[in-house]
């Protein structure tokens, strides 16, 4: 069962970006506090576990940081912690592993999540890829660079212009900005103090990322750079960013002892791999082997939320499943490209969303969130309706 989600607010990376001199794990911690802050009928010294998933696992984002940030967070020492690595597909997986805990009989309560400081660890930080990987084409050089695997994806689906990407794009951007302005994102923003050298204390409350009013006459002009006159750019891809993610997993029957409402029920889940410079379909094939394990359809199945690394990738899977591209079933409240995607944070942003939407939708029964993740592989989860 997922009960309840929170998420910091996403800010830009770099050096003016809201979190440059704030540590990874610290945004962890302000996570796991307001969970345990909302949700006042959860002993801590019940939480079995603490999964929290970062691709870049080094420095502040190193040291086993469910376990450190669970400590810094307050926990009892007795409440045991892990650090988790799919790449964009991290914080799901953590949330489908300690679920497969919960079925299994492992544990009672858990949280979940994923952090990203891409300002302070950008992708690829350490990282040293096997050299035979090209020398024995293992795999095609552009799958070691997300937007050319972003261009391949435009190559294998000729009908996926760059006019439709752009427009996609500019949708997301008027859904994120009406779902500001309708409230329905900042009920699961925890404020995050922030500071600078140069001002002082703040506190973070919004995503930086976004960007209202985005034309798709102001994306027709900007610059391809993976690919001379290609067709993947800043404006239809999602960003660079920094925040954290988390939430807490528990069974039917603990959360009915303690008094918890869970929000959605996790139906089924499914990864799938394919070829690693076409990541971008990913989410084709874990949604059918999903769909499939859960023994539904693609119509039984209410509300979307895919994570928008790319427009293309999200118009892939639309396509493939017959939906369309302004499908009002489909990220209703936006998605990456305008709030961004801190890697493996991301998946549980999906997740609480899905779960507002839920709320507002007692009509639909199923939801979805699904995203492709790096290295060639989708990850998605099925969720049934409480409400």
């Amino acid at each position: 069962m997922f009960v309840d989600g929170v998420r910091t607010p996403f800010g830009r990376s770099g050096p003016k970006g809201l979190y440059a001199e704030t540590r990874a794990d610290d945004l962890v911690v302000r996570v796991i506090r307001e969970l345990i802050r909302r949700n006042p009928d959860l002993p801590p010294e019940r939480i079995d576990e603490v999964a929290i998933a970062a691709t870049t696992q080094i420095g502040d984002q190193g040291l086993t940081i469910g376990r450190s940030a669970a400590v810094l967070a307050g926990l009892p020492k007795t409440v045991p912690g892990y650090a988790i690595d799919r790449m964009c597909a991290g914080a799901m997986t953590a949330v489908t592993t300690v679920a497969g805990g919960i079925a299994f009989g492992a544990y009672d309560v858990a949280i979940a999540g994923g952090v990203e400081h891409m300002g302070r660890h950008p992708m690829g930080e350490g990282v040293d890829p096997n050299p035979r990987f090209l020398s024995e084409k293992l795999v095609d050089g552009s799958a070691l660079v997300m937007g050319m695997t972003a261009e391949n994806l435009h190559d294998r689906y000729p009908a996926i212009s760059k006019g439709r990407a752009d427009a996609y794009a500019a949708l997301s951007q008027e859904k994120a900005a009406k779902a500001y302005a309708d409230g329905r994102i900042q009920p699961d923003l925890v404020p995050a103090a922030i500071r600078t050298a140069d001002k002082g204390w703040g506190l973070a409350t919004q995503d930086e990322a976004p960007r209202p009013g985005t034309t798709v006459e102001a994306l027709a002009g900007l610059k391809t750079p993976f690919r001379a006159h290609g067709r993947v750019t800043a404006g239809n891809s999602s960003g660079i960013n920094d925040g954290a993610t988390g939430c807490i997993v528990a069974a039917r029957d603990t959360a009915e002892e303690l008094g918890l409402r869970p929000k959605m029920r996790l139906v089924s889940y499914a990864f799938a791999g394919v070829d690693p410079e076409v990541m971008g379909v990913g989410p084709i094939p874990s949604t059918e082997r999903a769909l499939r394990l859960a023994g539904l359809d693609i119509a039984d199945i209410g509300l979307f939320e895919i994570n928008e690394a790319f427009a293309v990738q999200v118009l892939a899977f639309l396509d493939h499943f017959g939906l369309a591209d302004d499908a009002d079933n489909v990220n209703q409240y936006g998605g990456a490209i305008a709030f961004g995607h801190p890697l493996a944070s991301s998946g549980v942003r999906l997740m609480t969303q899905l779960a507002r939407q839920f709320a507002e939708r007692p009509d639909v029964r199923y939801g979805i969130t699904t995203m492709c993740v790096g290295m060639g592989m989708g990850g998605t989860v099925i969720w049934e309706n409480l409400a």
